[in-house]
């Protein structure tokens, strides 16, 4: 099956003849609609968009076949993928964020810190998430400083990990 990337949630109906806010995840939040039909996470329904203007801080779209406000309220939550191939290349230094997750990640010495398992940002920078091979899950912030080394084809990432990371205690002064 072709890798697929989430670029879009559908959320709550707007207005009554079937239209729905529609969350983008794209740089461009008009791209979606060059994207073609766009389908569920299991890809058993494709929905295409038909039109779309932008509202405050998401879209607001008329959905092919969707023409009622029922119809829209029945859609509301559900995620649109398209095939990876679809999406643009991406420049150096940046990165899907499916293209990395899932990703090992290795310290500067090469040694396993665990797998990178999701990307977020919360409104001051992306922060990736990573299930170590031992302990709490960690979240790092994502700059160069911290992960400086992404190799996709590799399958890895590189994290600059403080000694908190390994599990080692700074040597403490008896009081």
């Amino acid at each position: 099956m072709t890798a697929r990337i989430c670029v879009a949630r559908i959320g709550a109906a707007h207005g009554v003849r079937g239209e729905v806010r529609l969350w983008v995840f794209t740089e461009d939040p008009l791209a979606v609609m060059r994207y073609g039909p766009l389908s569920t996470k299991d890809g058993a329904r494709h929905l295409e968009i038909a039109r779309a203007r932008e509202a405050k801080d998401h879209l607001v779209a008329t959905l092919k076949g969707v023409t009622t406000r029922d119809e829209a309220e029945r859609l509301n939550g559900i995620e649109l993928y398209v095939a990876r191939d679809k999406l643009p290349a991406t420049d150096d230094d940046e990165y899907y964020h499916a293209d990395l997750i899932g990703l090992a990640a290795v310290g500067v010495d090469g040694g396993p810190i665990g797998r990178v398992i999701a990307i977020h940002n919360f409104g001051a920078g992306d922060i990736v998430e990573i299930a170590p091979t031992r302990g709490p899950t960690l979240m790092l912030p994502f700059t160069n400083a911290v992960v400086p080394t992404v190799d996709i084809a590799g399958g890895r990432i590189t994290i600059d990990r403080p000694t908190e990371i390994e599990g080692d205690e700074p040597d403490r002064q008896p009081s």
